[in-house]
């Protein structure tokens, strides 16, 4: 597996970049993609069924709530002052999202809340074309967990919106198991408060074309972030995560792994992990990692760290990015012991996965990814 590492104490990314990046409720400010800019030059822009231009929605998402009593939920107009708070997007189809959805669902944990269980949002996809907005607000010293369970079909253009107070912690999990037939473009971003903390995962196994970006922005010092991806890709799936982390306070961590397989012919993934530590963001220890493992012939998976710095006085700075194929060694070492190859193979996919799904922390969302992954491998034999 080739492997690309590196480590900085002090640097500048030459072209800034992410310094650059441009921000609007305003589509018209970003003009339609042609998949020649640089934030849309992986993704086949064609296969977005429209989302590029104003849509009239014409389809239905349906979400089914299950929450503990101390977790409150409400649907509000898109000019609520609770909407928009967080997210300004940062591309037209985020812009064309937040400009055309009608309602947001809002779920609320209290000031110094801690629901014993999590909160399960399944949004229902059930054709046609449809926005979506959801915000999710975690007071002051309150903890939660939230998983939303994106399923069925559709062509969805959405944003979420996560705020934490100050010393607040949220787990939120993100599942994309969309049928094969399914567009999703998200933006997501969350602002976290001094000394919050916030783990952030995003699984993608479904849809046609997949498109996940998650902003964190530190709003107070002392702030945590743990930003794990999982994905796997079919033949013909286009799954991308572009992660983006502004560390636009003092004395914050992050943490960013993502990890993917891919089997099958055109089986695309991508993955964009931009880290910007700007002269504010002073005692920065970050770390990010990339890992993806071609099963088959004829996938492809494109990753791209970048890392700007214009402090002098960070903790740590570093990325890490690797794309190959099974590693033989690994697959000799298990063979000459009895193992057939085809579990052999198993194995070593499994040992890809398990710190990801290990460190999701809810065990039964953790033994279905395992279960997919499973399925998805004896769908070409493992």
């Amino acid at each position: 597996m080739a492997d690309t590492q590196h480590s900085h104490g002090v640097g500048v990314n030459p072209d800034e970049r992410l310094t650059r990046r441009v921000y609007s409720t305003d589509p018209e400010v970003f003009g339609t993609p042609t998949g020649r800019e640089e934030d849309w030059r992986f993704t086949p822009v064609d296969r977005l069924r429209g989302l590029t231009e104003p849509v009239s929605p014409d389809g239905k998402l349906v979400v089914e709530v299950r929450a503990p009593e101390e977790i409150q939920t409400r649907y509000v107009n898109r000019d609520d002052p609770s909407v928009g708070t967080v997210l300004t997007p940062a591309d037209r189809v985020s812009a064309l999202a937040l400009a055309g959805v009608d309602q947001a669902l809002v779920v609320s944990v209290p000031r110094n809340a801690t629901p014993a269980e999590p909160a399960y949002l399944t949004v229902r996809g059930e054709g046609g074309t449809q926005y979506g907005h959801l915000v999710i607000e975690v007071g002051s010293g309150a903890e939660a967990t939230v998983v939303v369970d994106h399923v069925g079909t559709g062509t969805v253009a959405s944003n979420t919106e996560y705020r934490l107070g100050d010393g607040a912690a949220l787990t939120v999990l993100s599942l994309q198991d969309w049928d094969d037939t399914a567009v999703h473009v998200e933006a997501q971003a969350a602002s976290l408060g001094r000394d919050a903390r916030l783990r952030h995962i995003v699984v993608t196994l479904g849809g046609d074309l997949v498109r996940i970006s998650p902003t964190v922005r530190f709003g107070g010092p002392g702030g945590d972030a743990e930003l794990l991806g999982l994905s796997f890709t079919d033949a013909g799936q286009h799954q991308e995560h572009r992660v983006f982390v502004d560390h636009a306070a003092p004395n914050c961590r992050s943490r960013v792994t993502y990890k993917g397989a891919l089997q099958g012919q055109d089986a695309h993934a991508v993955w964009i992990g931009d880290v910007l530590i700007p002269p504010a963001g002073t005692g920065t220890d970050t770390y990010e990692l990339n890992r993806n493992l071609l099963l088959t012939d004829g996938a492809r998976a494109d990753s791209v760290p970048n890392l700007e710095i214009t402090t002098g006085e960070v903790a740590g700075a570093g990325h890490a990015s690797a794309t190959g194929r099974f590693d033989d060694l690994q697959l000799f070492y298990l063979m000459s012991r009895g193992i057939p190859e085809r579990e052999a193979r198993r194995m070593v996919v499994r040992a890809f996965f398990a710190d990801v799904i290990g460190r999701i922390g809810l065990p039964a969302v953790e033994e279905r990814l395992t279960a997919a992954i499973e399925e998805e491998l004896a769908q070409v034999g493992g």
